[in-house]
């Protein structure tokens, strides 16, 4: 059997997204989550890949996508469960929830879009302390044998060319 190795996935090294290139690997802030201890950083959004920036939420690249254009929309300040938002946060969290959704389509004319919350570490949430909406765009046939048999994922684009381009389709 063939195999086929993506070198730059191994464990994910400090420091690295999954393009091979260097992302804001930062230690958690005493008390923060790992997404607000990003916002907070005082690091350009371009090198935190942090799309936009709304009153109550922000909209970020995830480092370690299952695609090119693979983003997350939270709240500024984490809470762990969708019950735990006050009427505004969720208002505005839908709202550029939509605005991701329209960014991903202008720039990448996807075939279709995941969006999808993973609520609690049993629920399969990553970062279960900060709730996190995922936009995944799709294209008819990209679960093929790459990711279910290869343990690899194809990105065409860089991490920070994704950014840009999300960036420059982000409506408003």
């Amino acid at each position: 059997m063939d195999h086929l190795r993506a070198g730059w996935k191994l464990a994910h090294w400090p420091r690295f997204g999954s393009d091979g290139l260097p992302h804001a690997d930062l230690p958690r802030a005493e008390g923060k989550s790992l997404f607000e201890t990003i916002e907070q950083s005082g690091l350009s959004d371009e090198e935190t890949y942090i799309v936009w920036r709304g009153e109550r939420t922000f909209a970020i690249l995830n480092v370690f996508p299952y695609t090119s254009g693979h983003l997350m929309v939270l709240p500024i300040d984490a809470v762990p469960s969708l019950l735990d938002l006050d009427d505004a946060i969720h208002t505005e969290l839908w709202e550029s929830v939509r605005s991701a959704m329209t960014a991903v389509k202008s720039a990448f004319n996807p075939q279709g879009i995941n969006v999808g919350v993973n609520e609690g570490e049993a629920g399969g949430g990553s970062v279960p302390d900060h709730l996190h909406v995922h936009i995944v765009p799709r294209w008819n046939a990209d679960t093929n044998f790459m990711t279910a048999i290869g343990d690899a994922r194809v990105l065409p684009m860089t991490l920070a060319d994704t950014w840009a381009r999300l960036r420059e389709h982000w409506p408003g």
